[in-house]
């Protein structure tokens, strides 16, 4: 960490610590002597509305869970991406459909972990408000289980973390997060200023809250995937999202390089205005994609059940279409628990979505087969479906 890129209005102070180098450590949140530049305030009007039209599109169908599946698979893939972990949609599902059982790729258990986390995120936020106690709640379903399970899951680090190349020296970081005394301190500042009667934006405050985690680095591991998971959680913490639509990893990927090197401008020079304007935009476009994402699966469960109703075949078959897009794919036992019906007639019911092209097996096998829903996870997979900003 060149320390001479710190200059003297950086929002934090330089500590020596015994690696015989300095660490970073932020100071409290809100910045001193903060002002919004008129673009920012325009883009903010403009990533306000784009987040308000999005909580809409819940509002508008008796059963938004059936968009939160399909969403929160893209995220998990993408969030996981991130930290270089590689998986795919259609290896997520075998993944839920077998367990670990036969199942060997770290990968997809970390990306199924991510799904687990945030849906334990979103319900325990029912009985206990956004905080560091759920954070390290959150952070235990993260890791559990995976290649992160060394590095205490659910604990703040007690030892010092950097960040960098993998196997590079701590000299040679990039960034050097607060000491441990330091990051506990900044960490109860943060706590308090989630829930801070102010009257910054808040969007303006997600913002300045997801440079602070990042910054402040908490966790030996997971530190990014929880700081992305914290987005979705505050806003619907905050009762700004009924339900979790917005999800803003797929932009941060892309623009990975950019995103990364933003957060640490900010810290060495106090660059709030270029960090607020890349994330207010990040929310426009992920918005925007979220909403386009959302109503193609709305239209696409539209067409399935006039499909089917068409061929006036048996109701088990509209309640099968229903449960792909809850999680896009079923097998003869799942099916025969999800319609309360015998193995044998689940699997006339999957034959005739098979015929109908709306499911496809996947595995070749003769038994334990598994069947897909391709054109969900056409929808799950593709790239995007935002519009320039």
């Amino acid at each position: 960490m060149d320390v001479n890129e710190f200059q003297e209005n950086s929002p934090g102070r330089l500590v020596k610590i015994p690696e015989g180098v300095f660490a970073f450590v932020p100071n409290p949140l809100p910045p001193v002597d903060f002002k919004l530049d008129s673009s920012i305030i325009k883009k903010l009007s403009e990533a306000d509305h784009a987040l308000g039209e999005l909580d809409g599109v819940g509002k508008t169908i008796p059963n938004p869970h059936f968009l939160i599946g399909p969403l929160s698979k893209r995220e998990a893939i993408l969030s996981s991406r991130l930290e270089g972990t590689i998986t795919t949609a259609e290896e997520l599902i075998i993944y839920d459909a077998q367990g670990e059982k036969g199942f060997s790729k770290d990968d997809t258990k970390e990306v199924s972990n991510y799904i687990k986390a945030l849906d334990y995120g979103i319900n325990r936020l029912k009985e206990l408000p956004m905080s560091n106690r759920l954070t390290c709640e959150i952070h235990q379903k993260l890791i559990e289980g995976v290649r992160g399970k060394s590095y205490n899951p659910g604990e703040f680090r007690k030892l010092q973390n950097y960040i960098g190349s993998k196997g590079q020296p701590i000299i040679e970081a990039r960034f050097v997060p607060p000491p441990i005394p330091d990051m506990t301190a900044a960490l109860n500042q943060l706590e308090l200023f989630y829930h801070a009667q102010d009257e910054l934006p808040y969007l303006i405050k997600l913002a300045l809250i997801h440079y602070q985690f990042e910054t402040i680095h908490p966790f030996m591991d997971g530190n990014g995937r929880i700081g992305r998971l914290l987005i979705t959680l505050l806003l619907c913490s905050w009762k700004q999202l009924h339900h979790p639509f917005l999800y803003m990893s797929s932009y941060f990927e892309r623009y990975k390089e950019l995103y990364r090197d933003l957060l640490l401008k900010v810290s060495q020079k106090s660059a709030w205005n270029e960090w607020l304007d890349f994330f207010l935009t990040g929310v426009i476009m992920q918005s925007r994609d979220a909403i386009t994402r959302s109503e193609r699966l709305i239209e696409l469960k539209e067409q399935y059940r006039q499909k089917i109703k068409k061929k006036r075949t048996s109701a088990h078959q509209l309640k099968l279409v229903d449960e792909l897009f809850l999680s896009p794919w079923t097998t003869m036992s799942r099916a025969s628990g999800v319609l309360g019906i015998t193995p044998m007639a689940a699997q006339n019911n999957i034959n005739k979505l098979v015929a109908t092209g709306i499911l496809r097996e996947f595995t070749g096998r003769p038994r334990d087969r598994i069947y897909i829903a391709p054109a969900i996870l056409n929808i799950i997979e593709k790239d995007s479906f935002d519009k320039s900003v």
